[in-house]
């Protein structure tokens, strides 16, 4: 079955040609290309250049807040398996300090520096400390957090009833 023949409809001349100006609604074809608006081509890479800086120093302090949460944690869990070790019926003097250190040693680098001073255990006739102090790892180059943490316990000793 053929096709119809095509008509010729005219057109006003307005509508043949583009006035130059835009409605803020209108999307019109440049290039093959869709552009919307037209006066705001080009702002987001402005935008993204002021607000990236932002995002990036945010992701990296949140990062480097968990780091020091978690060089915290094994400062303490150090410090209580010192606290374990030192507080035991006839435990030999420096048993703490020993257990700590190996602690730390099998825990990895979350914790810097905490060899120089090293887990510091002290013995009460009825109470034991363990201190274990270092730094987190660092994310940000030259921002050093200190971490500390003491654990106390209760000496296992005789008592009479």
């Amino acid at each position: 079955m053929p096709r119809p023949a095509r008509t010729h409809r005219s057109r006003p001349a307005s509508a043949e040609r583009p006035t130059g100006r835009r409605s803020p609604g209108r999307i019109t074809v440049v290039r093959g290309r869709l552009v919307e608006g037209g006066a705001e081509r080009g702002a987001n890479p402005v935008e993204l250049a002021v607000v990236m800086p932002a995002i990036l120093v945010l992701l990296f302090a949140s990062i480097q807040l968990g780091v020091w949460f978690v060089a915290r944690s094994t400062a303490l869990n150090a410090a209580q398996t010192g606290v374990n070790a030192e507080r035991a019926l006839q435990a030999p003097p420096g048993a703490g300090r020993d257990r700590a250190t190996t602690f730390l040693r099998a825990a990895g680098d979350w914790l810097v520096d905490w060899q120089s001073p090293g887990p510091t255990c002290t013995r009460t006739a009825t109470e034991a400390t363990c201190t274990v102090s270092g730094r987190s790892l660092s994310v940000i180059p030259g921002v050093h957090f200190p971490v500390r943490q003491t654990a106390h316990g209760p000496v296992e000793r005789w008592t009479t009833g």
